[in-house]
């Protein structure tokens, strides 16, 4: 398998989903938004950008299977695209610039490619396996920050799941105390992409699906950065819940994310 190649292919197809995407957002139909749950939204954007994105996937890669947030595909396979076609679908609705596509490819054990187009800056952050991690052609790494104190901190707050508010009331009392602040932009893929380029120095966050973290984890890994669940494991893709952040802080950054949420 020929990643680099792929990864090629894969970068140009995200970014012609990404100008679909663009010129979408500044003719958007509100009254076509609908709602999957409480407040978790989606609209006809999300579902074209992942018909366009499938369907040029197929002829990348036509032995792989998807995990794609608007089920357009469900058949799977020893590699799987995870596909978020429009992360921050809040955002886009309200015409906010952050809102993010975002395309990886896995096998069982590990994230193979990773592609984020945060549509609304232009900015294409890619990488693959064993390979550093680029935006718009430059290579990017983690923030060098040595002390929380120095960092500038990520995370989301819950759409529809608040049983772990109480430890989002601790970290964030935490982080606005003892660094430069916290920051909620409201797409995940945007805030590992931020960490991998050293804008956040940290980043964490419950309840996110396969489709918000793949593409971006790796970005993060290859930037020199440090990916892990909530224990300090690897469980972070499909376990909900993910810590990342560059590799001087990661220690305290880990613990104090630990003891929010374990009060």
């Amino acid at each position: 398998m020929n990643l680099p190649a792929m990864l090629d292919q894969v970068v140009d197809l995200v970014k012609q989903t990404g100008d679909f995407v663009r010129k979408e957002q500044l003719k958007f139909d509100t009254a076509r938004i609908e709602k999957k749950a409480k407040n978790d939204l989606v609209s006809y954007v999300d579902r074209e950008s992942e018909l366009r994105l499938v369907n040029g996937l197929k002829k990348i890669f036509p032995e792989a299977g998807f995990i794609a947030e608007e089920n357009t595909e469900t058949k799977r396979g020893e590699y799987n695209w995870i596909i978020d076609p429009l992360d921050g679908t809040t955002n886009f609705i309200h015409s906010i610039p952050s809102y993010c596509i975002s395309v990886a490819l896995a096998s069982d054990t590990e994230v193979l490619i990773a592609v984020v187009q945060e549509v609304a800056r232009d900015e294409c952050f890619y990488t693959c396996k064993q390979y550093p991690s680029y935006l718009n052609g430059s290579i990017i790494s983690v923030s060098t920050a040595d002390k929380l104190e120095d960092c500038l901190i990520a995370t989301g707050f819950p759409v529809n799941y608040f049983d772990e508010l109480e430890g989002y009331k601790n970290a964030i009392e935490f982080f606005v105390r003892n660094t430069h602040g916290v920051r909620r932009i409201g797409s995940a893929a945007a805030d590992l992409c931020y960490v991998a380029c050293g804008r956040f120095s940290g980043f964490f966050e419950v309840n996110l699906k396969p489709w918000d973290v793949a593409a971006g984890a790796l970005l993060v890994k290859n930037a020199g950065g440090v990916v892990c669940d909530f224990a300090g494991g690897t469980d972070w893709l499909f376990g909900r819940r993910i810590i990342a952040s560059g590799q001087q802080i990661h220690a305290d950054f880990f613990s104090a994310v630990e003891k929010a949420f374990c009060k």
